[in-house]
């Protein structure tokens, strides 16, 4: 899958926030070096600067259009190519933080690849953090998964689109055999949104690409407005006129094992 960095920073402020606050719960006050993965346009990457002002931070992902935009939205950090599927080895007991937000949902084999991010950890005292995406229930997936099944579009999407989330129970029973020591937490963010477009354009930087990369340059405009008519119905205005839009996510930090 082909990403854009401009279409997944038009909502820049609501993407990075969960990164915000998930890097206020790292408890450790100077971490020398320290990991992003799936760092995007570096916008996660950035917020770990700021945090932690006096390390060294290397933020990598696998799209190398992400890691373009990275490194020209901030050149003063730097950023390099890396499937954490795969290639996560390279970085052995180097690292005194690993962070990842909103990644590890594309990412197949969570058990193993914690075990991964654990291991990329110098010592006990290293803190693994990570943030997914948990709103599978939430009507935006569940339009998708309707209008993808339905008799109109499913000749076109000759795939399942796959999320590699576990449940909260799956990932406690993962932490509780592989770390040392973790806290899990969930939160339920309520962006607000000015109009149901301004959600197409949300999840065209996300949850739609796979749908619209496969899709012929003249059906594109014509499943957005299906997309849209199903958003209109399913996510109501309030009384000002805006739209709120609910954001389930899945947050955990933990220790490697002494």
């Amino acid at each position: 899958m082909d990403w854009d960095s401009r279409q997944y920073l038009k909502f820049k402020a609501q993407r990075t926030q969960p990164a915000i606050d998930l890097a206020n719960r790292i408890r450790l006050d100077n971490p020398e070096r320290i990991l992003d993965i799936g760092c995007g346009p570096g916008n996660s990457t950035k917020v770990l600067a700021d945090r932690f002002p006096n390390a060294y931070i290397l933020g990598v992902d696998n799209s190398d259009e992400m890691i373009t935009a990275a490194k020209k939205n901030y050149p003063d950090l730097e950023f390099e190519k890396c499937d954490a599927g795969t290639e996560l080895s390279q970085f052995d007991k180097s690292f005194d933080v690993v962070f990842s937000n909103a990644c590890i949902q594309w990412v197949p084999d969570h058990r193993n690849l914690i075990l991964s991010m654990l291991n990329v950890l110098r010592n006990s005292n290293g803190v693994l953090a990570i943030q997914v995406p948990m709103n599978f229930n939430e009507p935006i997936h569940l339009i998708i998964d309707e209008l993808a099944a339905s008799r109109k579009w499913k000749d076109y999407f000759r795939f399942s689109q796959i999320y590699y989330t576990l449940s909260p129970g799956e990932y406690f029973d993962i932490l509780s055999e592989l770390s040392g020591d973790f806290d899990i937490w969930e939160t339920i963010y309520y962006h607000v949104m000015k109009s149901h477009q301004d959600i197409l354009e949300w999840y065209k930087g996300t949850g739609l690409r796979p749908y619209l990369d496969v899709l012929p340059d003249d059906k594109k405009a014509e499943f957005e407005k299906d997309f849209l008519d199903k958003l209109v119905q399913r996510y109501p205005r309030q009384k000002n006129g805006e739209i709120i839009f609910r954001f389930p996510r899945f947050f955990f930090t933990a220790n490697p094992k002494s």
